[in-house]
């Protein structure tokens, strides 16, 4: 499998919509996310809501016209969301550090390679592609403590794990990207 990377608009995303579709259903349907096929239809509907967030920015590999893999960010607000997961982060952080690290930087919201793919780079182009707009280096994501390959990706690429735990049931980690100046803090 020889894939292209390429950034896209909005627009690009919605035309490779049904793309996007299957390879999050394959990516997250087993574990450790076990998400219901319907959660990927769900996802799909909520890209075009993602793509106008200030500072969206997308990658999608391409296998000829097939989509093999994707990626999404955007800019955190400067007011910290408190919807999703953003709440368990400020209580892990503190508002101070949570303001000084996450807001206005580039959020990383989802990375999907299809199986087939995995151990192929594509992921870690994928995280390179998204995140080489951020500016000063600032990016950040959170995955699972069970997603052992994922963590093994971002550690791989340079990201650094916070040592402050997220807490909740989900068992969230964050990193901060290669670049970000708030790695040194991220250690303690």
């Amino acid at each position: 499998m020889t894939s292209q990377i390429r950034l896209v608009t909005g627009e690009e995303l919605s035309c490779r919509a049904e793309g996007i579709r299957t390879v999050y259903a394959e990516a997250f349907s087993g574990p450790p996310w076990d998400e219901d096929p319907a959660e990927a239809d769900r996802y799909a509907e909520r890209l075009a809501k993602d793509a106008a967030r200030p500072g969206f920015t997308a990658a999608v590999a391409l296998d000829g016209e097939a989509v093999t893999g994707f990626a999404t960010a955007w800019t955190t607000p400067e007011v910290f969301p408190d919807d999703r997961s953003y709440g368990q982060v400020a209580q892990a952080l503190g508002p101070e550090r949570t303001t000084a690290l996450l807001c206005g930087a580039l959020e990383v919201d989802e990375l999907a390679v299809r199986p087939r793919a995995h151990g192929t780079g594509l992921g870690a182009a994928l995280l390179a592609a998204v995140t080489g707009p951020a500016t000063d280096g600032r990016c950040w994501l959170l995955t699972s403590v069970r997603a052992g390959a994922a963590l093994r990706l971002y550690e791989r690429a340079g990201w650094h794990r916070f040592a402050a735990p997220v807490p909740g049931r989900a068992g969230l980690v964050l990193f901060l990207g290669p670049g970000h100046p708030g790695v040194r803090e991220a250690r303690t």
